[in-house]
Protein backbone atom coordinates (compact mmCIF):
# COMPACT_ATOMS: atom_id res chain seq x y z
CA UNK A 1 0.00 0.00 0.00
CA UNK A 2 1.36 3.43 -0.94
CA UNK A 3 2.52 5.56 1.96
CA UNK A 4 5.01 8.28 2.79
CA UNK A 5 6.82 7.79 6.09
CA UNK A 6 8.44 10.79 7.78
CA UNK A 7 11.42 9.32 9.62
CA UNK A 8 13.41 11.41 12.13
CA UNK A 9 17.13 10.71 12.20
CA UNK A 10 19.71 11.34 14.97
CA UNK A 11 20.82 14.94 15.52
CA UNK A 12 24.13 13.77 16.95
CA UNK A 13 24.38 10.46 18.74
CA UNK A 14 23.70 7.70 16.19
CA UNK A 15 22.06 5.58 18.88
CA UNK A 16 19.16 8.06 19.01
CA UNK A 17 17.06 6.26 16.42
CA UNK A 18 14.16 3.93 17.08
CA UNK A 19 13.99 0.28 16.11
CA UNK A 20 10.83 1.10 14.17
CA UNK A 21 12.61 3.80 12.18
CA UNK A 22 15.33 1.33 11.17
CA UNK A 23 12.73 -1.23 10.10
CA UNK A 24 10.84 1.33 8.00
CA UNK A 25 14.04 2.48 6.28
CA UNK A 26 14.77 -1.11 5.33
CA UNK A 27 11.25 -1.92 4.13
CA UNK A 28 10.33 1.08 1.95
CA UNK A 29 10.91 1.10 -1.79
CA UNK A 30 13.05 4.23 -1.69
CA UNK A 31 14.32 6.94 0.65
CA UNK A 32 14.13 10.68 0.02
CA UNK A 33 17.29 12.17 1.54
CA UNK A 34 18.29 15.81 1.99
CA UNK A 35 21.95 14.97 1.28
CA UNK A 36 22.61 11.45 0.05
CA UNK A 37 26.25 11.66 1.11
CA UNK A 38 25.42 12.61 4.69
CA UNK A 39 22.57 10.10 4.94
CA UNK A 40 24.80 7.48 3.34
CA UNK A 41 26.99 7.35 6.44
CA UNK A 42 23.95 6.82 8.69
CA UNK A 43 22.39 4.16 6.47
CA UNK A 44 25.68 2.29 6.29
CA UNK A 45 25.90 2.37 10.10
CA UNK A 46 22.34 1.04 10.31
CA UNK A 47 22.99 -1.56 7.59
CA UNK A 48 20.24 -0.14 5.40
CA UNK A 49 20.70 -0.71 1.67
CA UNK A 50 17.50 0.93 0.40
CA UNK A 51 18.03 3.19 -2.63
CA UNK A 52 18.19 6.93 -1.89
CA UNK A 53 16.87 9.79 -4.00
CA UNK A 54 18.05 13.37 -3.46
CA UNK A 55 15.30 15.62 -2.08
CA UNK A 56 16.42 19.02 -0.78
CA UNK A 57 15.30 22.65 -0.70
CA UNK A 58 16.76 23.35 -4.13
CA UNK A 59 14.91 20.60 -5.99
CA UNK A 60 11.85 19.78 -3.87
CA UNK A 61 9.53 21.99 -5.94
CA UNK A 62 10.35 19.96 -9.03
CA UNK A 63 10.55 16.53 -7.40
CA UNK A 64 7.31 16.39 -5.41
CA UNK A 65 5.14 15.60 -8.45
CA UNK A 66 7.39 12.73 -9.59
CA UNK A 67 7.53 11.26 -6.10
CA UNK A 68 3.75 11.58 -5.68
CA UNK A 69 3.22 9.68 -8.93
CA UNK A 70 5.41 6.82 -7.73
CA UNK A 71 3.53 6.70 -4.43
CA UNK A 72 0.15 6.69 -6.17
CA UNK A 73 1.40 3.77 -8.25
CA UNK A 74 1.74 1.74 -5.06
CA UNK A 75 5.29 2.36 -3.83
CA UNK A 76 6.30 3.38 -0.32
CA UNK A 77 8.91 5.96 0.63
CA UNK A 78 10.66 7.33 3.69
CA UNK A 79 11.55 11.01 3.92
CA UNK A 80 14.61 11.87 6.00
CA UNK A 81 16.69 15.01 6.53
CA UNK A 82 20.36 15.32 7.42
CA UNK A 83 19.40 15.31 11.11
CA UNK A 84 16.24 15.51 13.17
CA UNK A 85 12.62 15.52 12.03
CA UNK A 86 11.98 16.47 8.39
CA UNK A 87 9.92 19.62 7.73
CA UNK A 88 11.07 21.24 11.02
CA UNK A 89 13.35 23.93 9.55
CA UNK A 90 14.26 21.32 6.92
CA UNK A 91 12.77 20.20 3.59
CA UNK A 92 9.60 18.12 3.84
CA UNK A 93 6.60 20.39 4.10
CA UNK A 94 5.94 20.53 0.35
CA UNK A 95 6.14 16.74 0.02
CA UNK A 96 3.73 16.18 2.89
CA UNK A 97 1.37 18.86 1.53
CA UNK A 98 1.37 17.22 -1.91
CA UNK A 99 0.62 13.78 -0.46
CA UNK A 100 -2.28 15.13 1.61
CA UNK A 101 -3.71 16.86 -1.47
CA UNK A 102 -3.38 13.66 -3.52
CA UNK A 103 -4.91 11.45 -0.87
CA UNK A 104 -1.64 9.59 -0.21
CA UNK A 105 -1.29 8.35 3.36
CA UNK A 106 1.41 10.07 5.43
CA UNK A 107 2.75 8.73 8.71
CA UNK A 108 5.27 10.63 10.83
CA UNK A 109 7.32 8.58 13.26
CA UNK A 110 8.27 10.09 16.63
CA UNK A 111 11.95 10.79 17.07
CA UNK A 112 14.79 13.29 17.49
CA UNK A 113 14.35 17.03 17.10
CA UNK A 114 16.72 19.61 18.55
CA UNK A 115 14.34 22.11 20.12
CA UNK A 116 12.64 19.71 22.59
CA UNK A 117 15.73 18.82 24.69
CA UNK A 118 16.91 22.44 24.47
CA UNK A 119 13.56 23.69 25.77
CA UNK A 120 13.47 21.18 28.61
CA UNK A 121 17.11 21.86 29.57
CA UNK A 122 16.52 25.63 29.65
CA UNK A 123 14.61 25.59 32.92
CA UNK A 124 12.19 28.13 31.43
CA UNK A 125 8.40 27.61 31.35
CA UNK A 126 7.55 25.01 28.71
CA UNK A 127 3.81 24.56 29.25
CA UNK A 128 3.29 27.18 26.54
CA UNK A 129 5.95 28.10 23.98
CA UNK A 130 6.36 29.26 20.39
CA UNK A 131 8.81 27.79 17.92
CA UNK A 132 10.34 30.47 15.67
CA UNK A 133 13.04 28.39 13.97
CA UNK A 134 15.50 30.50 11.99
CA UNK A 135 14.71 34.21 11.94
CA UNK A 136 14.94 36.04 8.59
CA UNK A 137 18.60 36.86 8.04
CA UNK A 138 17.98 40.34 6.63
CA UNK A 139 14.60 41.50 5.35
CA UNK A 140 11.91 41.28 8.00
CA UNK A 141 14.25 40.36 10.87
CA UNK A 142 13.85 43.64 12.78
CA UNK A 143 10.08 43.64 12.31
CA UNK A 144 9.85 40.08 13.59
CA UNK A 145 11.91 40.89 16.67
CA UNK A 146 9.76 43.94 17.41
CA UNK A 147 6.67 41.72 17.36
CA UNK A 148 8.32 39.07 19.52
CA UNK A 149 9.23 41.69 22.13
CA UNK A 150 5.59 41.43 23.25
CA UNK A 151 5.45 37.62 23.15
CA UNK A 152 4.47 36.18 26.55
CA UNK A 153 5.33 32.56 25.77
CA UNK A 154 8.80 31.05 25.94
CA UNK A 155 10.42 31.44 22.51
CA UNK A 156 12.60 28.89 20.72
CA UNK A 157 15.01 29.82 17.92
CA UNK A 158 17.52 28.00 15.72
CA UNK A 159 20.74 29.82 14.84
CA UNK A 160 24.06 29.34 13.11
CA UNK A 161 27.15 29.31 15.38
CA UNK A 162 28.59 32.09 13.21
CA UNK A 163 25.66 34.42 14.00
CA UNK A 164 25.06 33.46 17.63
CA UNK A 165 26.76 36.41 19.32
CA UNK A 166 25.25 38.91 16.88
CA UNK A 167 21.79 37.43 17.42
CA UNK A 168 22.16 37.56 21.21
CA UNK A 169 23.04 41.25 20.83
CA UNK A 170 19.89 41.82 18.80
CA UNK A 171 17.85 39.99 21.43
CA UNK A 172 19.33 42.28 24.10
CA UNK A 173 18.31 45.29 22.03
CA UNK A 174 14.70 44.11 21.65
CA UNK A 175 14.10 42.01 24.79
CA UNK A 176 16.42 43.67 27.30
CA UNK A 177 19.77 42.51 28.75
CA UNK A 178 18.19 40.92 31.85
CA UNK A 179 15.82 38.61 29.95
CA UNK A 180 16.43 35.01 30.99
CA UNK A 181 17.53 32.66 28.23
CA UNK A 182 19.41 29.48 27.42
CA UNK A 183 21.75 28.42 24.63
CA UNK A 184 22.16 24.76 23.72
CA UNK A 185 24.68 23.49 21.21
CA UNK A 186 25.96 20.10 20.03
CA UNK A 187 22.86 18.43 21.52
CA UNK A 188 23.38 14.68 22.13
CA UNK A 189 27.04 14.92 21.05
CA UNK A 190 30.21 14.51 23.10
CA UNK A 191 30.72 18.26 23.60
CA UNK A 192 27.08 19.17 24.32
CA UNK A 193 26.70 22.46 26.17
CA UNK A 194 23.62 23.98 27.82
CA UNK A 195 24.26 27.45 29.18
CA UNK A 196 21.57 29.39 31.07
CA UNK A 197 21.55 33.00 32.26
CA UNK A 198 20.54 36.49 31.18
CA UNK A 199 20.96 37.47 27.56
CA UNK A 200 23.84 39.70 28.61
CA UNK A 201 25.53 36.82 30.46
CA UNK A 202 25.17 34.58 27.44
CA UNK A 203 26.51 37.21 25.05
CA UNK A 204 29.61 37.66 27.21
CA UNK A 205 30.09 33.89 27.59
CA UNK A 206 29.94 33.08 23.90
CA UNK A 207 31.89 36.18 22.84
CA UNK A 208 34.92 34.78 24.64
CA UNK A 209 35.07 31.45 22.82
CA UNK A 210 34.89 29.84 19.39
CA UNK A 211 31.37 28.55 18.90
CA UNK A 212 30.76 25.33 16.99
CA UNK A 213 27.74 23.13 16.33
CA UNK A 214 24.06 23.73 15.68
CA UNK A 215 22.50 26.21 18.08
CA UNK A 216 19.13 26.38 19.84
CA UNK A 217 18.30 29.56 21.76
CA UNK A 218 15.44 29.56 24.26
CA UNK A 219 14.23 32.94 25.54
CA UNK A 220 11.77 33.68 28.32
CA UNK A 221 8.55 35.47 27.37
CA UNK A 222 7.61 38.95 28.52
CA UNK A 223 5.24 37.77 31.26
CA UNK A 224 7.98 35.74 32.87
CA UNK A 225 10.16 38.86 33.06
CA UNK A 226 7.33 40.79 34.71
CA UNK A 227 6.93 38.12 37.38
CA UNK A 228 10.68 38.12 37.95
CA UNK A 229 10.62 41.89 38.53
CA UNK A 230 7.76 41.55 41.01
CA UNK A 231 9.64 38.85 42.92
CA UNK A 232 12.72 41.06 43.04
CA UNK A 233 10.68 44.00 44.39
CA UNK A 234 9.23 41.78 47.12
CA UNK A 235 12.71 40.64 48.13
CA UNK A 236 13.89 44.25 48.24
CA UNK A 237 10.97 45.20 50.50
CA UNK A 238 12.07 42.52 53.00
Amino acid sequence: MSKLYIVPTPIGNLEDITLRAIRILKEVDFILAEDTRTSGFLLKYLEVSTRMISHHKFNEHSSVDKVAERLKAGETAALISDAGTPAISDPGYLMVKKCVEEGIEVECLPGPTAFVPALVNSGLPNDRFCFEGFLPQKKGRKTRLELLAEETRTMVFYESPFRLVKTLGQFIEHFGPERQASVSREISKMHEENKQGTLKDLEQHFSSKTVKGEIVIVVAGKVEEKKKKERKEKRDEK
